[in-house]
């Protein structure tokens, strides 16, 4: 496919601090490059209205010291914030109209406060699916970011953190803070290829945070590799990955057979299948297991979701003066959470205990799953824009495997596993809460297996 595109610029932050460190580029060219391509044509719709990337411009560059300094692992890095966290002096919209006018924020948000610390340049703000309710990566208010893996289609970036993945993929920044509820870091990594990790929930602060659900929201990012997402993970979460050293072969794998591979488009499985295959020469022990516990997640949320009932308790009195102001998708998706009593979701939060003490059971002796992270490459903007019956049926797809992993309050990265010639595909690796350390790992170990098999 000669239409498929490749990133436009291939260094991860490591790389460009290195290049930084060496003399080959300079932190100024850096920001003047990521503001460039964000006010090129491809970063359309990209970043929020009056939230100018050029900002960066006028950011004083980092002191040469700050490259050698282990307090400021993202100095000279643009990093794009999503329109969902205070920044203080901005306005934390979330991708809405009708937040557009409330006062701007009095300071930073923990997570933001974190990377502003450890030296990061705030490439502004990134566009979103409103108030962070779907996965596909549309927005009726500000337009749609264009997903830059297809030169001949528009397709859709997934989402939520739409604009967050945009802008990483096309170099408009080299992180994407973004948050996952259900999948909105996984599923735009995986559709534009990228790293998407969603560490454990409770190990990043939500505080300054628009919820969405808040027994499922997850502040986390989008990057080039595996070793830019644990580099950002470690600020965001103010700790130390540890990692074992030990060979990939000395690890458990599972893959599972309820839900997470059913109907499969041809591309996904291909790439799903040979990522396998790669692994297990690499010399990973791979074993099919059940996990039929997954089936089970229909039931538990037949009254209704966690997303529904408390994205309604925020959203109740703003919705019922603004209700006409709202995308009628996202609107129609919050208004389920009115149905709900207060019994059903009592309820339904004793269930998920039960069902994660039932999951962590299946999984111990393993030390990841590994499973596509949705079943389908990007469809276009087109075939979902005005079609309500289609855009729910690709949302429920994009949402399917990895709203699983944010049910079992666990962890999970998203890797490109695709070929230079197909449209992104991304594999997950997951696990139960707190073991983020281990998934990483691997991550490191899969990307490198992978990277090396296509350049054989």
């Amino acid at each position: 496919m000669s239409s498929l595109s490749q990133p436009r610029i291939p260094s991860d932050l490591h790389a460009t601090r290195q290049a930084i460190q060496s003399g080959q580029t300079s932190a100024r060219q850096v920001f003047e490059r990521a503001a460039g391509i964000a006010n090129s044509a491809e970063g359309q719709y990209v970043f929020m209205p009056g939230s100018a990337p050029s900002l960066l411009l006028t950011t004083p560059a980092p002191q040469p010291s700050a490259f050698n300094d282990p307090a400021q692992p993202l100095a000279g890095i643009p990093i794009s914030i999503k329109d969902l966290f205070d920044v203080a002096g901005e306005v934390t919209a979330a991708g809405s109209t009708v937040l557009a006018g409330v006062a701007a924020a009095a300071a930073d948000c923990p997570a933001v406060a974190r990377l502003r610390a450890a030296g990061a340049a705030l490439a502004g703000r990134t566009n979103m699916v409103e108030f962070a309710f779907s996965g596909v990566g549309i927005n009726p208010h500000y337009g749609t970011p264009v997903n830059p893996g297809d030169r001949s289609v528009d397709r859709i970036p997934g989402g939520s953190s739409s604009g967050a993945a945009v802008s990483v993929a096309t170099g408009a920044a080299l992180v994407g803070l973004g948050s996952d509820t259900g999948g909105s870091i996984r599923i735009p990594a995986a559709l534009c290829g990228l790293v998407g990790f969603k560490s454990t929930a409770r190990l990043v602060p939500t505080q300054g945070v628009l919820p969405l659900s808040t027994s499922l929201d997850t502040v986390c990012a989008l990057t080039r590799s595996v070793r830019d997402a644990i580099t950002v993970h470690q600020v965001l979460a103010a700790r130390s990955v540890q990692l074992s050293g030990k060979p990939l072969s000395t690890f458990r794998l599972a893959v599972a057979r309820t839900q997470l591979q059913d109907g499969l488009d041809d591309t996904v499985a291909q790439a799903f299948d040979h990522s396998l295959d790669v692994l297990r020469r690499a010399g990973a022990h791979i074993e099919d297991i059940a996990l039929e516990e997954i089936g089970d997640l229909a039931a538990i949320n037949a009254s209704g979701s966690l997303s529904a009932a408390e994205s309604y308790a925020w959203h109740r009195n703003l919705i019922g003066k603004h209700q006409a102001e709202y995308d009628p998708r996202v609107a129609l998706r919050i208004l389920r959470g009115a149905s709900m009593s207060a019994y059903e979701y009592v309820d339904l939060l004793a269930a998920r205990k039960q069902w994660i003490f039932r999951m962590e059971a299946s999984l111990s002796g393993f030390d990841a799953v590994l499973s596509p992270t949705v079943p389908i490459v990007a469809p276009s903007i087109a075939s979902v824009l005005n079609d309500d019956d289609e855009f729910f049926r690709v949302n429920g797809l994009l949402l399917r495997n990895t709203a699983v992993v944010n049910m079992l309050d666990g962890c999970a990265i998203s890797l490109p596993c695709h070929s230079p010639d197909q449209l992104p595909v991304g594999l997950m690796l997951w696990h139960a809460a707190l073991h983020d350390d281990t998934v990483l790992e691997l991550a490191l170990q899969v990307e490198a297996a992978l990277q090396q098999s296509l350049h054989k």
